[in-house]
């Protein structure tokens, strides 16, 4: 019979090593975090891989509609402000509509980087599931990609009529430049 730590002597290596490899993982996130460009590029390579199993395998479409819809939830917190102009009006306060207003810059309510990583952790997901033989269930996989598609139509059409109008833009096109005069 074993005494009474040895199961603590036994997980704290396993502890310690959850431990690093978490700072580890940690320590390269936050280096690629000013790197936008090659983070979408991989992401697009892990879309890439994921669409070539699924096509190559020819099923686990229900897991692709999974991801589209959670990858469509993501898209409308993206492109959605932290604070709702709606609720907002009701409680007295907007966003300006006048020039003489105050400037409220855009914030969004789910940030780029945590856009970013979670449609990449959803892929790498998605992936994996791919090889649990009992997740691809038989489905007519062209009425699970008309159904997505009439849903992003139909959510994108209410987003878009919600900027137009509370009269803001999601995307940030860079430092506005002056030119002077002509």
């Amino acid at each position: 019979m074993e005494g009474p730590g040895s199961e603590g002597a036994a997980a704290a290596p396993l502890a310690q090593w959850r431990s690093d490899f978490s700072r580890l993982f940690q320590h390269y996130l936050d280096r690629s975090t000013p790197h936008t460009v090659n983070r979408w590029l991989g992401t697009l390579a892990v879309a890439m891989i994921y669409i070539l199993r699924v096509y190559y395998v020819q099923g686990f479409y229900v897991i692709s509609y999974g991801l589209g819809i959670y990858v469509l939830n993501l898209l409308i917190g993206f492109f959605s402000p932290k604070v709702d102009p709606e609720l907002e009006a009701l409680d007295g306060a907007s966003l300006p509509t006048k020039g003489a207003d105050e400037f409220r810059p855009f914030v969004r309510r789910l940030p780029e980087f945590k856009f970013w990583y979670s449609i990449t952790k959803a892929f790498i997901v998605a992936f994996m599931l791919t090889f649990i033989s009992v997740l691809d269930v038989p489905v007519f996989w062209p009425i699970l990609l008309c159904y997505w598609i009439v849903l992003f139509v139909l959510t994108m059409k209410r987003q878009i009529l919600h900027m137009i109008k509370y009269k803001y833009v999601p995307f940030d096109i860079g430092k506005q430049r002056y030119t002077g005069k002509k």
